[in-house]
């Protein structure tokens, strides 16, 4: 199992509307292309305004084929054009899981 963290940071005022408009158009066909969500967070502490998305996929070839499948869809890049204006910075991490944990 491999799991991808992507952390967007947004600018103070845009966190709540970020949120609302992913909800509405973007969490379905993530979830529908991607599959796995593991999870969403919103920090409280230490670098504020930021949403971290967890993503679980069976490898990273399996991540890199549902990447594309997602990015080759119109209503993706539609929903793309909308927020990516909303981001200051984008960061994304591939984890592994330790030996010792079943994932």
């Amino acid at each position: 199992m491999l799991f991808e963290m992507r952390t967007y940071q947004l600018p103070p005022s845009r966190l709540k509307d970020y949120l609302a408009i992913y909800a509405e158009k973007g969490k379905s066909l993530q979830c529908d292309v991607l599959g796995h969500l593991a999870g969403c967070y919103t920090t409280e502490v230490g670098d504020l305004n930021q949403v971290i998305f967890i993503w679980g996929f069976s490898s990273f070839e399996d991540r890199m084929r549902r990447r594309a499948a997602l990015a080759d869809l119109p209503a993706w890049q539609a929903y793309v054009a909308e927020v990516a204006p909303l981001f200051i910075r984008q960061e994304s991490r591939l984890l592994m899981p330790a030996p010792f944990i079943e994932a």
